[in-house]
């Protein structure tokens, strides 16, 4: 699992203008009105080519203002799942009751804090740093994270603290999770592949609040099942602390070695759905679409296909994915999952040869030549598979500008049609030949 760097602090101290600074997007609001960040936004960061997991809070103060309990228990979850905490401040109002307080939260996580006075661009408040000193925190780092100064020093300061944990050993098992919007049957899918009720299920949507790893054993190969909480469209995490479990989902799907993407065939495909698929989409992760309480659908012949259809069309970008059909609670075609796991493994970690391969790539060119574009056309020098998990290839060509988007999927289409690539994303790197 990524590490995890939380950024907290009072309302209006600029935490959201740094979470965007340092993820290089506008995600999380930024506005001059104290209190606008109330759910825990988090985004995927990097620096000097260490990723991790950034998180940003609402802001914690004293008093009886709305939402300030679901504000501060939100933050507090933060911090629990924070490997690394940014305790951020404002120089021009200098040391307030509300940091003070806050101090003393940080002081019982027992975890790195790292304190950084924010709007120093204003000269005449610089002089105001020293006294944050007070905090206990010790050196305080001067930034403005409107402005981009100083948030090197800062990340400089984090990095140093995410150690990487060593595998004692080398772990067989196949690791599966299981994602989707609320309510879908994830948890009823997990007891019917264990044959037990390991996990609670309820009709109640979101009654899963952490991921739940089990082992077992089928088809003389360990698998590790992990159930997840119900994923949320963005943007609809509401003041609720069960909600909080995103950062943990998301944990799951970059820990797995497949992951199964839950639909509720009795409510078809919602948006939710569609926004789930894109957090796969974006780890790049082996999937398997379940289309589960299929035993609740009114079925003639053209059923499943219609169904599958409509898959297709709102997962465009998992076109990859096979899809299962089956019914938890009723125990049909639960069976069916266990090949197309396997395969899907196999298939994520699965090498071609080169020359096997430059073979394939000369014959695709040779039939349809690629066309001009921005001024010019590609050119294929040579070609490799460079990774697995998930394969990539690498191309090296006269000029990356020239190549279409269209002729790349043509290529994809002509690899996954040669090779068994099953269940599982291809990437694709093109490079300039010097």
């Amino acid at each position: 699992m990524l590490p995890k760097v939380a950024i907290v602090g009072r309302p209006n101290v600029g935490k959201s203008t740094l979470f965007n600074r340092i993820i290089g997007s506008r995600l999380s609001i930024t506005d001059d009105q104290p209190g606008v960040t109330r759910d825990r936004i988090y985004a995927k960061a990097s620096w000097l080519s260490k990723e991790f997991f950034l998180i940003d809070t609402g802001g914690i103060e004293l008093g009886d203002a709305p939402f300030l309990t679901e504000i501060k228990a939100q933050a507090e979850i933060a911090m629990e799942e924070a490997d690394v905490i940014v305790f951020l401040t404002d120089c021009r109002n200098g040391v307030t009751n509300d940091d003070t307080y806050i101090a003393k939260l940080l002081y019982q996580t027992n975890k790195p804090v790292i304190l950084a006075v924010n709007k120093v661009d204003d000269q005449k408040f610089k002089e105001n740093i020293y006294e944050f000193y007070a905090l206990g925190f010790g050196d305080p780092i001067p930034v403005s994270s409107a402005h981009g100064i100083g948030t090197g020093n800062l990340l400089d300061r984090i990095i140093p603290y995410f150690v990487t944990k060593v595998e004692e050993y080398k772990d067989t098992a196949i690791h599966f999770s299981l994602v989707g919007r609320p309510n879908v049957g994830k948890s009823s899918l997990t007891n019917s592949l264990l044959n037990d009720n390991r996990v609670i299920v309820s009709p109640i949507a979101g009654t899963t609040r952490d991921t739940i790893d089990t082992r077992f054993k089928a088809y003389n190969q360990e698998f590790v099942v992990i159930d997840t909480a119900g994923l949320k469209k963005r943007g609809k995490i509401y003041e609720n602390v069960e909600k909080y479990s995103v950062i943990r989902s998301i944990d799951a799907i970059s820990r797995s070695d497949v992951v199964l993407l839950v639909l509720d065939a009795g409510t078809g495909i919602l948006d939710q759905d569609t926004h789930v698929g894109q957090y796969i989409e974006e780890m790049n992760r082996p999937c398997i679409i379940v289309v589960n309480k299929w035993d609740l659908v009114d079925k003639d012949s053209k059923t499943m296909k219609h169904f599958t259809e409509d898959i297709r069309k709102a997962f465009k970008y998992l076109d990859y994915a096979p899809i299962v059909f089956l019914s938890a609670l009723d125990n049909k075609r639960v069976h069916t999952l266990f090949p197309a796991l396997l395969e899907a493994y196999e298939a994520q970690n699965r090498r071609i040869s080169t020359s096997v391969f430059n073979d394939v790539i000369n014959d695709a060119v040779a039939m349809f030549p690629p066309s001009e574009f921005n001024g010019g056309k590609i050119k294929f020098y040579y070609s490799s598979q460079v990774g697995v998990n998930p394969p990539t290839f690498a191309f090296f060509v006269n000029e990356p500008k020239y190549l279409h988007f269209s002729y790349q999927r043509y290529l994809e289409n002509q690899i996954r049609k040669n090779f068994d690539f099953f269940g599982t994303p291809i990437k694709f790197e093109f490079r300039k030949r010097d």
